[in-house]
């Protein structure tokens, strides 16, 4: 195991240290000055020459105890998969489970393009690589958005593997990039342009995808109160619903006062902690 850390500014190489040193196998600490997220996953990589299998977590993300071998498995038994993922709980600053993937990711493990063209992209904590695989691409340092750009890669090199059941957790912060849905939309565009060539997408493709994209995200920003964006969005790509359902749900979501919507996502939020407790790492 290689713990990075990335430029803290309190004392988490001390308490790292502390940690390690009980560590029953090995492992390595590196601290250095802050160099963003994908310089460090890049640095990380660079010392993993000698192992099969890659796979990272940030910050204070989890892995529940039979992740590791949950992925080994899928790997083996997926030999022609370059990387493996599942779905993975939503939990709070106290590790209450707020949300699960499971409940509404459209994951389309039967077809990875779709998915990633849709601007649907696996969490990250929930994500396992086939080393070999990696060789050929690398995390993009000019990105704020680490993962997706990286899943646009290895989709043309070789197949995703999906486990329906959930062995990692995500955890939500104010200041996760996440949180900043104009951002992140954004990026899954810029993604998507910059690797328009090696996706095969001619122009009419293109603007096809990015309706598809800006209509979905519609939804998601409607749901952070940002009603005018998340109109102008929707009205502006509605030819990019895939289905006449789909611009049902998300004309009637945007229709509803952003009170109403907040109320809806504290319910689930608790329905959600009832049903799954509170995770014990």
């Amino acid at each position: 195991m290689l713990v990075i850390d990335d430029g803290s500014r309190d004392d988490s190489v001390k308490i790292i240290e502390r940690t390690l040193a009980d560590c029953p196998f090995p492992a390595q600490l590196l601290a250095r000055e802050n160099l963003g997220l994908c310089c460090t996953l890049n640095e990380g990589f660079r010392h993993s020459a000698d192992y099969e299998y890659f796979a990272y977590l940030g910050s204070d993300d989890i892995w529940l105890p039979h992740f590791l071998e949950r992925r080994v498995g899928q790997m083996r038994s997926n030999p022609q998969a370059v990387m493996a993922y599942g779905n993975a709980f939503l939990i709070d600053e106290t590790d209450r489970v707020t949300d699960t993937s499971a409940d509404w990711a459209a994951y389309k493990f039967n077809d990875d393009r779709k998915m990633l063209l849709s601007g649907i992209a696996p969490v990250s904590s929930s994500v396992f690589y086939r080393r070999a695989a990696l060789e050929k691409v690398r995390w993009n340092e000019d990105s704020r958005l680490e993962d997706y750009e990286l899943y646009l890669k290895l989709s043309v090199t070789g197949e995703f593997v999906f486990d329906p059941e959930v062995h990692a957790a995500w955890r939500q912060h104010g200041y996760n990039t996440s949180g900043d849905v104009l951002l992140m939309l954004r990026e899954v565009l810029d993604a998507l342009r910059r690797n328009a060539a090696i996706l095969r997408l001619d122009a009419a493709q293109m603007k096809r995808v990015e309706q598809n994209v800006n209509f979905r995200y519609a939804e998601d920003i409607a749901r952070r109160g940002l009603k005018k964006e998340a109109w102008q969005l929707a009205l502006e790509n509605w030819r990019g619903a895939e289905k006449p359902a789909m611009a049902l749900r998300v004309f009637s979501r945007l229709l509803l006062p952003h009170m109403v919507l907040r109320f809806r996502r504290k319910l689930w939020q608790q329905r959600n902690s009832e049903r799954f407790g509170t995770l014990e790492v």
